[in-house]
């Protein structure tokens, strides 16, 4: 145990009128005497819901969990925390990450636990979960979803999201009919888990995974794979010991630990997504970390990771391919090996105890499955703070580019004019979308790949450069340039741009320019500050966030979460 007294000990030990309420309260819930004897308290913060295939099973889940802290001497309390199913919550899932972030670092520090296991899944769920527990600091481990099954449509294997981009173009091009559409839905999500591509919700748990916040495999194990549920069991009993050694996260998520989730992004051709999630996340622990550092750490790794959308398996293939630990083991010396992980183990050691069993799904640093990709962090008058994009689902042809803009000030503009034949669009123009930035939509949704204009797709047209301040699925693939900062709402060059202006792109040099004289974007800006109008948002969470959200660059935290408050709470409730 601890030298310093378990903070559940500060509710449940105390013989006096205090200790009488917490003890008796909680022991209505069927908790026994001899319970509160000093062992400690674990909390299971569980996001489970029915809105959401991704954490449908996590009820389940805990109860493994339970049977793992029991084991190893431990009390569980389970409790809720909100759910964000990407697929389902408007207008955006991320709106609401930093509120689920305030949710858990408030019950974390309200509530008389020692420990605590984050149940999560779905893109914005664990990294939100993450969040609130860094800004109080417990001992804390996650237990991620996992993946969906491999989807299948008339004998073939399709991947979450990728496959509906793909299929989505096929219709608009006439090349799917609608019947083939939806049987194919029908057919794309076929048990409890997280998309079985290497989008967001994968990405991250491969990421946490390098990153030491879990145990071994916990990235890649199927949802209803039953080893997962004995990862559940071993993960609850593994937060008691981190307890009992006083490990708190803050000892695990240091400079190396964001190091290696860089080089991981890199080597599985990760989600952009990460990007604006790991930033907040080191936002909130002090340590150092810029858009930069994506593009400098990430240029050492090849893609080693064959998974939809930059390669052709699946989820379930990395996991019987050897997942996260088989790739550390082929980054060899790239990765910062001596980071402390929440298993115990160093990163080293778990690298070096495991091996690939399918190479066509990992490949080696001398025959990777592609060229060193990572993101590319763009910079240029179009966007200062910096912008993203992710060659590897890009088209090579198209990362050196120049063209026309089209422009639409929003997304209903878009979605009014992208399918109409008098559009003035050709294969070389430049789509640019703006106010979908974290103030301007709010909360900065994945409307980044924009659909293409049907009269170029039955012409053959399959990619083209697109630009916004807007998000992408990890699921989606193009030549996609994202996360313009600052975004148009917060006045940034990009809230200039109009219709017939030329776009440089120099993706290798890592440039993006709006060939226009800066006289002329002077005049634009006092046009532009003159039509503003009133934002239509007055009250509650989306006055909240729009008055206090950091722009992509930063992380997309809310000004005032940045860091942490610590886990002490002074006064008694009653």
């Amino acid at each position: 145990m601890a030298d310093k007294p378990l903070r559940s000990q500060r509710s449940y030990g105390k013989l006096d009128r205090d200790g009488f309420i917490h003890r008796s309260w909680i022991k209505g819930t069927g908790l026994p005497e001899h319970v509160f004897d000093g062992r400690p308290i674990i909390g299971i913060c569980n996001t489970w819901s029915e809105l959401v295939t991704c954490q449908v099973h996590l009820r389940e889940l805990a109860e493994f969990v339970k049977r793992g802290v029991w084991e190893a001497g431990g009390v569980p309390i389970e409790f809720p925390a909100m759910s964000l199913p990407e697929t389902q919550m408007r207008p955006t899932a991320m709106l609401f990450r930093n509120l689920l972030a305030m949710e858990v670092e408030e019950s974390i520090r309200a509530n008389p636990i020692d420990g605590v296991v984050l149940l999560g899944g779905c893109d914005k769920t664990t990294p939100g979960q993450l969040m609130g527990a860094a800004s109080v600091d417990l001992p804390s481990i996650v237990l991620s979803s996992g993946p969906q099954l491999n989807g299948d449509f008339r004998g073939h294997a399709i991947g979450s999201g990728t496959d509906v981009w793909r299929f989505s173009e096929m219709v608009r091009a006439g090349e799917m009919t609608m019947a083939e559409f939806i049987s194919a839905e029908a057919g794309m999500s076929r048990s409890n888990g997280v998309c079985n591509t290497m989008g967001t919700a994968s990405t991250i748990s491969t990421l946490i995974e390098a990153m030491g916040l879990c145990l071994p495999m916990n990235g890649s194990l199927p949802g209803a794979d039953s080893r997962r549920k004995a990862l559940a069991h071993m993960t609850g009993a593994r937060i008691v010991e981190l307890v009992k050694q006083d490990v708190r996260l803050s000892q695990i998520l240091t400079r190396e630990a964001f190091e290696n989730g860089i080089l991981m992004h890199a080597a599985c051709g990760g989600s952009t997504n990460a990007v604006v999630h790991l930033l907040a996340l080191a936002g909130r622990v002090g340590v150092p970390l810029d858009l930069h550092d994506f593009d400098t750490i990430g240029r050492e790794v090849p893609l080693l990771v064959n998974l939809m959308p930059s390669g052709k398996y699946l989820m379930e293939q990395f996991c019987y391919a050897g997942g996260v630990p088989a790739v550390m083991h082929e980054l060899g010396a790239l990765m910062r090996r001596e980071a402390v992980t929440a298993s115990g183990q160093t990163i080293g050691e778990i690298a070096d105890a495991a091996q690939v069993w399918i190479r066509d799904v990992i490949g080696t640093r001398e025959a990777p499955i592609g060229p060193s990709s990572g993101v590319w962090v763009l910079h240029g008058n179009l966007c200062p703070d910096g912008a993203i994009l992710k060659p590897s689902a890009a088209t090579p042809a198209l990362l050196t580019h120049r063209g026309r803009a089209v422009v639409f000030e929003t997304i209903e503009d878009y979605h009014a004019r992208i399918d109409h034949p008098d559009l003035e669009v050709d294969a070389r123009s430049v789509l640019v979308l703006k106010g979908c930035g974290p103030k301007g939509y709010p909360g900065m949704p994945e409307v980044g790949n924009m659909a293409l204009p049907p009269k170029l797709l039955r012409e053959g047209v399959r990619d083209m450069v697109r630009i916004s301040d807007a998000r992408m699925s990890g699921t989606a693939y193009g030549t996609v340039i994202l996360h313009v900062s600052p975004e148009a709402e917060a006045g940034g060059p990009l809230a200039l741009v109009r219709t017939g202006d030329e776009i440089v792109l120099d993706g290798p040099n890592r440039s993006l320019e709006l060939v226009v004289d800066a006289a002329e974007l002077a005049r634009r800006r006092v046009e532009w500050n003159a039509a503003r109008e009133p934002s239509q948002f007055t009250r509650g969470w989306y006055r909240l966030y729009i008055d206090t959200v950091l722009q992509a660059d930063k992380g997309v935290d809310l000004d005032f979460l940045v860091g942490k408050s610590s886990a002490d709470v002074t006064r008694e409730s009653h």
